[in-house]
C-alpha cells in the first residue's frame, strides 16, 4: 500500500521572536516493513536545513532561523510505502516465555526494558496492574493481545484531556486521555510487569471510511512495539485495540515520547507560541515517478496558504497616522530650535 502524507506545524507568537532552533522528526522510517519513496521538508520563514540519524535510526532535521519572525511554519511532505504484513498468531508455543528470555538475555534490549521519563512504574500505575491482572501466563502474546484490549476497554478516548508533558498518573486517576498516554501506560505495564522489551513508536494511522478508529485523522499518532521471540517486534495499538498493520507508518521509534516528538526547540524573546497541528494521509493506487509532483488537494493548499501568512498587523487609522505625523514634525521643530 502506498501512501502521501501531508503533516503541517504552526507556531504563532504573541510578539516576534528573534531566533528559532528546532529539530523535526517527521521523516517516515525505511525497513523491512515499509519504505519512504520521498520526503520534503518545508520551513517558512526559509532556511537551511540539515540532517542526521540519532543512535535508532530515525531521522532527524534541524534548522536555525535568526532574525525577527512572527510566526513559525513547518510542512513535511512524504510518499510511503507499507508492506502487507506478516500473519501475527494469537498465540505462541508453550515455552516462549523460556525462549524470550533467553533472547533477551543474549541480545541487548536493556534500553527497552528499563524505566524512561514518561513510562515509569507508579503507584496508580501498580493499582491498574493488579486490577486488571497483568502478570506472566499462558505465552507472551497472548498476554500482550488481551492488554492491548484491556487499555482499550478501560480508558475513554478525550483530546485536550492530558498534555504532551502530562505523566502516566493524569490518565490513570480520569481514566481518559490520548494516543500518546495508552502507549506510555502500556509499555510501563509491558516492561515492569511482563519483562518484555517494549518501545514506543510515533507516526500517521490511515483513516479508511470503514473504520471505526476512536484516536484522530487530523493528528500523528502513537502505539507501541514489543519484542517476541520468533516474530520480532510487534505493534500493538491500544488506543484502538488494533494491531500495528497496514494502515501505521512509522516515523521514529524510542523509549517514550521524549525520544521522539515531531517538533522540539526553543525560541529567543519574551512571547507566548500558539501550536497548530494538521496531518492528511490518503492512499495512492501506485507510485508517483520521483521526478514529478504529488496532486496536492485543493483544502490542504488553502491550508497551507493560509497558515503561511504572516499575522495581520494592527491597522492604522487616520486619526493616528495624522498624529503621528504632528509628532515628528514637534521633534523636528524642537531640534531646529536647539540648533
Amino acid at each position: 500500500m502506498y501512501y502521501s502524507i501531508r503533516h503541517l506545524t504552526k507556531f504563532l507568537y504573541s510578539d516576534p521572536v528573534s531566533e528559532s532552533m528546532m529539530e523535526t522528526r517527521m521523516h517516515p522510517r525505511s525497513d523491512q516493513t515499509q519504505r519512504c519513496l520521498t520526503f520534503h521538508l518545508s520551513v517558512s520563514p526559509r532556511c537551511r536545513v540539515f540532517s542526521y540519524r540519532d543512535h535508532l535510526a530515525n531521522h532527524v532535521h534541524h534548522f536555525d532561523i535568526p532574525g525577527q519572525h512572527p510566526q513559525l511554519v513547518i510542512v513535511a511532505e512524504s510518499v510511503v510505502e507499507v508492506m502487507p504484513p506478516a500473519h501475527i498468531p494469537s498465540f505462541l508455543a508453550p515455552d516462549a516465555w523460556a525462549e524470550l528470555d533467553a533472547m533477551v538475555e543474549q541480545g541487548d534490549y536493556w534500553e527497552m526494558l528499563l524505566p524512561s521519563e514518561f513510562a515509569q512504574p507508579t503507584d496508580a500505575l501498580e493499582s491498574l496492574a493488579t486490577e486488571l491482572d497483568v502478570r506472566r501466563h499462558d505465552d507472551p502474546l497472548m498476554v500482550l493481545h488481551q492488554l492491548n484490549q484491556q487499555i482499550y476497554e478501560h480508558f475513554d478516548y478525550k483530546p485536550k484531556s492530558t498534555k504532551v508533558d502530562s505523566s502516566i498518573d493524569l490518565a490513570l486517576s480520569t481514566k481518559a486521555g490520548v494516543c500518546q498516554d495508552f502507549a506510555h501506560i502500556m509499555t510501563a505495564l509491558v516492561r515492569s510487569k511482563l519483562r518484555i522489551p517494549c518501545r514506543y513508536v510515533s507516526g500517521y494511522l490511515f483513516h479508511g471510511a470503514h473504520d471505526h478508529d476512536r484516536s484522530l485523522h487530523s493528528a500523528t499518532h502513537a502505539w507501541v512495539e514489543a519484542f517476541l521471540p520468533q516474530l520480532g517486534w510487534v505493534g500493538f495499538d491500544p488506543t484502538n485495540w488494533l494491531l500495528a498493520r497496514d494502515r501505521h507508518i512509522r516515523t521514529a521509534i524510542g523509549r517514550d515520547y521524549a525520544d521522539v516528538p515531531p517538533t522540539r526547540g526553543m525560541f529567543r524573546g519574551q512571547a507566548g507560541s500558539e501550536l497548530t497541528v494538521a496531518v492528511r494521509v490518503t492512499p495512492s493506487e501506485a507510485t508517483t515517478g520521483l521526478d514529478q509532483e504529488l496532486p496536492v488537494p485543493e483544502d490542504w493548499s488553502i491550508l497551507v496558504e493560509k497558515a503561511t501568512q504572516l499575522p495581520e498587523q494592527p491597522q492604522t487609522t487616520r486619526q493616528q497616522q495624522m498624529a503621528q505625523q504632528q509628532q515628528i514634525r514637534r521633534r523636528v521643530d524642537l531640534r531646529s530650535l536647539e540648533i
